[in-house]
């Protein structure tokens, strides 16, 4: 028997395309209604599917629905929360699934009329690859859902947001906004700053005439691989993370120097001290 009778997800790519599969999979949804821009991908998903039909228009499709889950850019989410609130059925339960908290929750649950609700989440999972053909059902499974309630959630709303996320196969953590962000910038964004700026980096290297990341092989790949994620969706989390963003990014650049002392000095004990340490706590993570 499904407990959400009707969901509508604006933004079905791979992050909405996934949790729409899943859902449809486990027999806890009745009818997934699915809003965006581009129709192209809309009806592809109709096609795969994913949805049971879908709207160009946020409000028209967000009719009836007892759970909203919006999964665009972050820039995008508190204008379009704004936008679909007063067009909300009673009881719907608005979440998210941006990799920014703080500044979105803040946004959306005042502008939620009596008897609906918004509740934050963050799925911990995804891949470098976007549209509705990159998602899959299995994505969320045996991954974290960071959800953000607040002291004005509802009980009976954070509930629901709960047991989607732990029908999708994950394991549901329940966390402030201040410390989902400064968390996700140290294990999420910053690895995406290092990322895009090491790949620039080396294609701006000019000693020699020709790219050399051509000769790239498979540790340069592995490591740079989410370089090749949406710009413009980064582009919005480093905006509105920025502060969290720039102290990891500063914390990060005073390792990186204590490192290139460490070569500088041709200091063998230091270096080897420093993967080593490196090396056993990334071990301790597997």
């Amino acid at each position: 028997m499904p407990f959400i009778h009707r969901l509508a997800i604006i933004g079905v790519g791979l992050i909405g395309g996934s949790l729409a599969r899943i859902l449809r999979e486990k027999g806890a949804v009745g009818e997934i209604v699915g809003i965006g821009r581009g129709e192209a991908n809309l009806r592809k998903a109709v096609e795969l599917g994913v949805i049971d039909r879908y709207s160009l228009d946020s409000v028209a499709g967000v009719e009836g629905a007892d759970v909203v889950f919006l999964a665009t850019p972050v820039c995008s989410i508190p204008s379009i929360t704004a936008e679909i609130a007063p067009h909300l059925a009673p009881g719907c339960v608005v979440t998210d699934g941006g990799s920014v908290k703080e500044e979105i929750v803040s946004a959306c649950e005042p502008l939620m009329p009596n008897g609906i609700h918004f509740v934050g989440g963050h799925p911990i999972a995804g891949t470098e690859h976007s549209g509705v053909e990159a998602s899959f059902s299995s994505l969320y499974v045996g991954k974290r859902c960071i959800v953000t309630p607040t002291s004005r959630t509802s009980q009976d709303a954070l509930a629901k947001v709960v047991r989607m996320w732990e029908v999708a196969g994950s394991e549901v953590v329940i966390m402030d906004t201040e410390k989902h962000d400064r968390v996700l910038a140290a294990i999420s964004h910053l690895p995406h700053m290092v990322a895009y700026a090491l790949v620039n980096a080396v294609e701006g290297y000019d000693r020699f005439e020709e790219s050399i990341l051509r000769y790239s092989a498979g540790g340069f790949r592995d490591f740079t691989r989410i370089a090749s994620s949406d710009p413009a969706m980064w582009r919005d989390i480093a905006l509105m993370n920025r502060e969290a963003v720039i102290e990891m990014m500063d914390h990060f650049a005073a390792y990186f120097a204590r490192l290139r002392e460490l070569v500088a000095a041709a200091d063998a004990p230091g270096l080897e001290r420093f993967f080593r340490e490196s090396k056993e706590s990334r071990d301790a993570i597997l």
